[in-house]
Parts: C-alpha cells; structure tokens; sequence
C-alpha cells in the first residue's frame, strides 16, 4: 500500500511538469503559428507549357534551409497538385503542372475585365517551423481565342425601297471568350458591293453590335440578294479573326405594274367553230413577288356587249374561247381590248382583233375521248409514263359524207397523232418518248381537223406532267476535301454541304445525314447541311478523318446520293522535342582522334513539317564538342586527357523549326577510359647522381632505401611494378629490391672488402596493356664507414656505370623469394591460441559478476520494503533518493 501511494504521488508530480512544458511547446503555440499566416501573390499568363517556374515559395519568404529537420512544403489540396501546379517539396519551388491553365475554363463566368485567380494553401512543415502560406495566382488572359459567330450564316432582310443611310441591326454578334482588347473590338465586310458599309455600336455593358447600312439604291429585280462574308477582328497580337457568311436578301414591294407581252394580238377563226373553241391566249407579267406580282385580266368597257357574249376572258389565264353561237348576223370583225390589272397599278392595255371567216359548208365534227386523267380540260400525265402511252381518242364526224377530212396535230413535243387502223375517221394521241418533268412541266397541244372545203376544226389540250420522285440528291461534290489546323475549338464550323434533287415539292427535299463510319466527334445538320467538330481535333492522334455523308430526298421511296468527306488536320507547334532519354552518358577511351564520334543522341518530335525538324546544339562546351544538328552525331574537337579532366557534363538543347519555336534539353555525361599513356614518374631518388652511404656493419634484411614512383593512369595502367635490371660495384647481388613497394634491402653480410660504390639500374614498369610503360633510375650505394672524400664519390658517379642489363630469368628471382613462408608464422599462431584463451576467461568472470550483483539487489528490495516509514516528508524524500540509488545497481 505504501509503496502504491509512493507512485501515485510521483506520477501526478511529473504529470504537473509535462502540463507546463506544453503551454510551451504543445498545441498552443502550434495555433499561434496558424494565426500568423503568409500570403503570396503571383501573377503568370494563361497556357504556359509544363514545367515553367512560377514561383519559388522558400526563397519568397526568406526561410531559412539550413534548418534542421529540413523544411517540407506540402499542397494543402491534392485536387490542385498534378492538375495545375506543381510543388517540389523540397526546395518550394512552384512550376506549371500537365494541364495548362486555361482562364476560360477556369473563370468560364469571368466574362468582363476582372481578375481570374487560382487560389489554394501550402503548408511549410515541420511543427517548429510550421507556417500556412495562402498563395493566389493571378492568371492574365492572352489572344488565344478566335471571335466566332453563333451561326454560321446570317440573314439580313432590306426592303428595295429602303432610304440612303437607313440601319439595320445584324443580331448575331461575335464571341470571343477573351477579355479586354483581345476581345472582339472591330467588323468589317468582305465585299460591300459599293452599296453597304459596317458601323459598330457600343451599348453600356461594353458588347459590340454591328449596323448593315445601306449607302446605295437596291433593286430587287436587278438583284435579289447579296452575298458575302462579316469578319470579325480582336485586338489581340498577332489578330485573330472570326468568319460567317452574311446573306443580305432584298424584300420586295409593289414598284413594279403587269406588262403584256403583246401590244396586239391578229386572230382569224371560221364562222362555223364549234361553241367552247379556243381562240388565243393574253400574256402579261409582273416583276415582283407575291401578292405584288398577282394579275387579272377583263374587258374594257369599250369592248362592246356582243363582243363580251361571244368571246369568254378566263380572268386568270387570259384565254379566250367562243361562248356562243355564230350565224350569218354576226360581225366578221371584233375588237376586244383587255386589261391586266395589278395592286394599286394602272392596268395594262392590249387589244386582240378577232377576224370571222363566213363559211357556206359545215365544218367537221371534233369528238374527243380521253383515256388519261382529265381535270378542268388539262390531261395528266405521270412523267413515268413509257413510250406510246395512249392519251386520248379523236372521231371526226363531218356532215357531207363525200367531203374527205385531214387530221393532224399542231404543237412541240414528244407526241403523236395517228389513224387508228380499225376504224375510219378515228384517231390516237398518244406519246412517243418517254416525259421528263425536270426538262419541261407541261405541253399545249391542238388537234387540226380541216375538209376539203379548207374548213378547219380545232381542239386545244393542255398535258400537265405529274412530277414522280425519280431523281437522287446530287452533291455539289462528290469528295469534300477539308483541311483543320489542330488543337481547334470545339465546334468549329467546317462546310456546309450542298446537294440538289431535280424533283420538286417534298421529293426536292433534301436531308444530310452522316455515314454510320463517320467518327461521333462530327456533327451534320440534317436540314442546313452545316458540318462541325465538337471536339478539338489533335493531328499528332490521328492525321486525316475520312468518312460518308448521305443526301437523302423525301419522296416515298426515298433515293439518296453519297459524298465523301476528307478532312485533313493541319499540324501546329505545339509539341516540344522529346530525347529518347532523360539523360545520355558515354564511355570513350582518352585517345579518341581528332573528330571522332563520342556517341548519337536521338531526338524525335511528334509535329510534322518544319514544326517536327529538331536542331541540336550545345549549350556549354562547344570549345571542345561539336554536334551534328540535323543527325544528332556527338563528336570531339580536340585531343581530351583523362589525366586533366575524367569527365565531361554537356547540355544539349534541341529547337524544332515551329513559330514560336519549342525547345528541350539533355545533361550528356561523357566519361573517359584511361589509356596507358603515362609512364611511371619516379619521384625518389630524385636524380641518378644521388647516393646515400651504407654501413659495412649494416645486418641483412635491413631496409637500405626504396625507389618511390607513381602512375597518372588508372587500374592496371597505374600498378607499379620494381625490379633490379643492372648492377654494378665489388659484390653487386648483396642487395634486392622489393617488386611490389620498392624498398631495397641489404641480403649478405658485408665484409671489409666489399666497400665502395654500388650502382643498380632499376626499372619501374606498370601493368598497362598492350604495351607496358617504364622509367629507369639509377640507385647509388656507399658502403664505406665514413663519407670522407665526397668529390671523390662525385667523380665516381659522373662516370658511365657501363651496367649490363641482366635477362628476364634472373630478374623473376627475387620474386620467388618473396614467396618463401615467413619465418615468425609459428610464432604468429601461439600468440593468437594465447589471446583467444585470454579472451574466454574475461568472458567468464563477467558472467560471474553479473550473477552475484542480481542477487544482492533482491535482497535489498525486501529489506526495502519493511524498512521505509512515511511519518515525515523529510524521511520520504530520503527514501525516494534510496530508491533511486538501489535501482542504478
């Protein structure tokens, strides 16, 4: 119990400690760093190609990076990162993400001159050095858009009496998603014709309307209509402009009067023509349209009353027929003036003389039979008739059976009349070719009936032809060849497709539908025929769309024509040059020659054209490499030594030939192999003339001097290898020298009698291949007690050693040597039985120990717990220190 009261006591003290330490360092200043939030605000253009620096956040708040931990900076939004921009966590440096910002898409309802932002939180980590950085990207607009009207032909409809300077308002304004002066700022005419002009009005909320003024007379008679093209321009750099056709139609208004295509018109008839005989016809027109260009046709009041009975004036058709019946009281001579009225017009006047021929003999009898449909005395005919359709039956009666009567036929086109071989007197209408409604619609045709007296009969028929749906739709082309520069805005206006059916009424109709191979980003009309793209085309994804359209009329069965549409998408710049690899490294050897080939690096661009040929050149090094630009062939210029320079690090930029030009770069690491070009230098002794002086009492095996050289190469070129390969003095074999480090030692004992100079040509070799390098140096030995007669030793050194160089057998001895067993190996392993033994016991007497300091603490702890009283506070704290003490053992 006492000791449970002991920790709890302990526990709510240190508890107390930990509260206090975290006012310090625990969430509340944590919050405090938040309320201390940074702002930074940057302004870039819309469109910028990945990876192009906006901002770096680290050095725009002067944060330090020495920092440790090092700073992090993290995106508080993930829905920004990847989309927009980029963060490197690492340095805070902000670039442009894949997906370019567009201002359009990103503030689609940002229509007038304020600002479009991109805003999102960057959060500096880690806790210490916490910080929350507001960041806004201020995105400004450029000419990247196009003005486009929401249709693609706009009527405009101007009466022909219209005033000098009248206005009309052209509704479909452009469109330009842009802001500000690269917003639509101007329209103009294609061609005005000399009788139209533009004019632009500005309403309060900044939209442009263009005014179509008139500035000439129109007359629709002379032209109805007048067609061209309403550009309109922004005010961007360089200009983009936007394209529909304006279709300005001439409404008509009543100027115009009916006009008789005769002034008069002479008709002779016999006394004797039958009651509803066709007498002529009066032709009048108007030149307007319409209600305007309506006519009727009457009598004069002049025309006297008897005139009026005998002659019928179909108002509407003008022809005159006999409506009574002619005696010999009748006059031989009538003047009939008719009147074609029109609209709010003075009529006008032509007048037809009518001369009656008396006869003494009854004339034939016409009796028609038609076979084909008849309707108010005009025969239909469908135009599918075949060649030799009958059409109607003629009996000619006359009423002096000895006269003999001769019928035949008046009038143009492909029909005939001939005796019917049964009968007598009877006769057959019938066609001769097959009708064609599109070439001509209707026939007037008259039946001559004449005796042998000269007198005359006549029957007047009217053929109408019924129009039958037998032609296709024709195109206007049959391949449509379209070109589209890529990367367009969705729906663009391609072509408007034109077909034509010969047919008339539903049967002329023409509906445009797509090829079921057409690809779904199309859209066609089916009425206008307009073709569009919905989506924005890519060349570098597909080149050419080739795929039907169908013109299909409406008559029952429907016929159809096809048409073949190519649209060719035009390459723009828009693709940088792509290296095959992030970056390129190449191994060559030092002794490359003079132009030689280092390595190729491949560069492709996805453009086409002058957009898709890459130029290569280097941006630092040029003094040493030399590129070929079109074929990318990396090559040297001058000598290289790895010896001054291993390595080499170039930047390669590649520039494709586009407006504006595209670029990209590589980092090539050329790396050289060494060459075995340098031969040993010996750096000790220093000259063939130096010496040192030996010690006739020197024991063997000592160490005299050694031969110090070094290889500038690398590998097997730079190892070193020594060997003796002349001597020279009283008992030249009494030294050796160390192949490996060069040292050379004394081997015999010297004598009395072995003193002077000893002279040994040494030979430093590498290992380099094909061929090894060497150096020689010339090694001076003194064996002598003192160096009492210097000059005299100089003297011997200036003179020629004249050494022979001893052969290769003799020369690997000291090597065989140098392999014999070491003559302490025995040794070396009593010493290393005896430590391994040392070893073990230390072991063991740790163990020991440890066991025995277990088990006094034990006994501690239960002495510990009858001993501890807890009157005073003074007694507790002593025991708490005790405690402590027992638990450090």
């Amino acid at each position: 119990m006492i000791r449970y009261i002991m920790f709890v006591l302990l526990t709510l003290d240190y508890m107390k400690g930990l509260f206090i330490l975290l006012l310090f360092i625990g969430p509340f200043n944590c919050f405090s760093s938040y309320s201390q939030a940074n702002e930074i605000i940057y302004t870039i253009n819309e469109g910028l190609p990945k990876g192009t620096l906006i901002g770096t956040i680290g050095a725009d708040l002067k944060l330090d990076f020495s920092a440790d931990p090092p700073l992090s900076f993290n995106l508080a939004s993930k829905k920004i990162s990847g989309q927009y921009v980029n963060l490197n966590n690492t340095t805070g440096e902000l670039y442009a993400a894949a997906i370019e910002i567009d201002r359009e898409a990103l503030c689609p309802d940002n229509s007038d001159n304020q600002a479009c932002i991109l805003f999102f939180d960057i959060l500096i980590l880690p806790q210490q050095y916490f910080r929350l950085v507001k960041v806004k990207i201020i995105v400004k607009d450029v000419n990247d858009n196009s003005p486009r009207f929401p249709v693609s032909e706009i009527q405009v409809f101007v009466p022909e009496n219209v005033q000098i300077n009248s206005r009309f308002a052209i509704e479909h304004s452009a469109v330009d998603p842009d802001i500000g002066i690269h917003g639509v700022q101007t329209y103009w005419l294609g061609n005005d014709y000399g009788v139209f002009t533009l004019d632009v009005e500005e309403n309060e909320n900044g939209d442009l309307t263009p005014f179509l003024i008139v500035i000439g007379s129109l007359d629709r008679e002379s032209k109805d209509e007048y067609v061209t093209d309403i550009i309109a321009e922004d005010g961007g750099t360089p200009q983009h402009l936007g394209t529909a056709t304006l279709k300005i139609i001439i409404t008509d208004v009543n100027d115009n009067c009916p006009v008789f295509t005769e002034s008069q018109i002479n008709v002779t008839i016999y006394g004797n023509a039958a009651n509803g005989a066709h007498v002529t016809r009066v032709h009048a027109f108007d030149s307007d349209l319409g209600s305007n260009a309506q006519i009727s046709y009457a009598y004069s009041e002049r025309v006297p009353q008897t005139s009026k009975a005998l002659f019928n004036l179909d108002t509407n058709s003008g022809i005159i027929k006999i409506s009574g019946i002619m005696d010999g009281n009748t006059a031989q001579r009538h003047r009939l003036t008719v009147l074609a009225n029109g609209l709010g017009c003075i009529p006008a006047v032509t007048v037809v003389i009518v001369n009656i021929i008396k006869v003494f003999f009854n004339p034939p009898v016409m009796v028609p039979r038609y076979i084909a449909s008849v309707v108010d005395g005009t025969v239909y005919l469908k135009e599918s008739e075949p060649s030799y359709s009958p059409i109607a039956f003629f009996t000619i009666k006359d009423l002096d059976q000895n006269q003999k009567v001769d019928c035949h036929l008046e009038g143009h086109g492909p029909f005939r009349l001939s005796t019917y071989k049964t009968f007598i007197n009877e006769y057959l209408l019938e066609t001769t070719e097959t009708l064609d409604y599109e070439l001509k619609q209707n026939y007037e045709l008259t039946v001559v009936a004449k005796n042998s007296q000269g007198l005359l009969v006549k029957t007047v028929i009217n053929v109408q032809l019924i129009d039958e749906n037998d032609n296709p739709p024709v195109f206007k082309q049959s391949l449509v060849d379209l070109l589209l520069e890529e990367n367009n805005a969705p729906n663009t206006f391609l072509t408007k497709l034109h077909a034509t059916d010969e047919d008339s009424g539903e049967k002329g109709q023409v509906l445009y539908i797509l090829g079921s191979d057409a690809p779904s980003v199309f859209t066609l009309d089916k009425v206008s025929g307009v073709l569009m793209v919905t989506t924005s085309l890519d060349r570098e994804e597909k080149e050419e769309y080739r795929f039907t359209v169908r013109a299909v009329d409406c008559g029952s069965p429907c016929m159809e024509s096809i048409a073949t549409v190519i649209i060719t998408v035009l390459d723009r710049n828009d693709n940088s040059p792509r290296f095959i690899n992030k970056d390129f490294s190449f191994f060559v050897p030092e002794n490359v020659p003079g132009f030689g080939q280092i390595g190729v690096i491949s560069v492709s661009d996805a453009d086409s054209g002058k957009n898709g040929l890459v130029a290569l050149s280097i941006v630092n090094g040029s003094d040493i490499f030399v590129i070929d630009t079109g074929k990318g062939v990396l090559r040297v210029k001058v000598p290289l030594d790895r010896e001054q320079n291993s390595s080499y690090l170039i930047w390669i930029e590649a520039v494709d030939g586009g407006e504006p030009a595209l670029s990209s770069s590589t980092m090539i690491t050329v790396l050289l192999l060494d060459v075995n070009d340098n031969p040993p230098l010996v750096l000790f002794p220093q000259s063939n003339l130096s010496y040192m002086l030996v010690l006739p009492t020197t024991l063997p095996g000592s160490s005299i001097t050694e031969v110090y050289a070094v290889d500038k190469d690398t590998g097997m070129n730079a190892v070193i290898a020594y060997s003796i390969i002349g001597r020279k003095g009283p008992r030249p074999e009494s030294f050796e020298i160390d192949p490996g480090t060069g040292n050379i030692t004394l081997q015999k004992t010297l004598k009395q009698n072995d003193c002077g100079l000893y002279r040994l040509l040494v030979k430093v070799s590498d290992h380099g291949q094909p061929e090894p390098l060497h150096s020689t140096i010339m090694v001076n030995l003194y064996v002598n007690e003192t160096l009492s007669n210097a000059s005299f030793i100089e003297s011997l050194l200036r003179k020629d050693p004249d050494i022979t160089v001893e052969p290769p057998e003799r020369l690997a001895e000291p090597a065989k040597r140098k392999l014999d067993p070491f003559p302490c190996f025995p040794v070396l392993i009593a010493l290393s039985a005896a430590c391994l033994g040392l070893l073990l016991v230390v072991i063991l007497m740790s163990a020991c120990i440890c066991l025995r300091k277990q088990k006094k603490h034990k006994y501690k702890e239960r002495r510990l717990e009858v001993e501890i009283p807890l009157n005073t506070n003074k007694d507790f704290q002593a025991n708490e220190k005790k405690m402590m003490e027992i638990s450090s053992i």
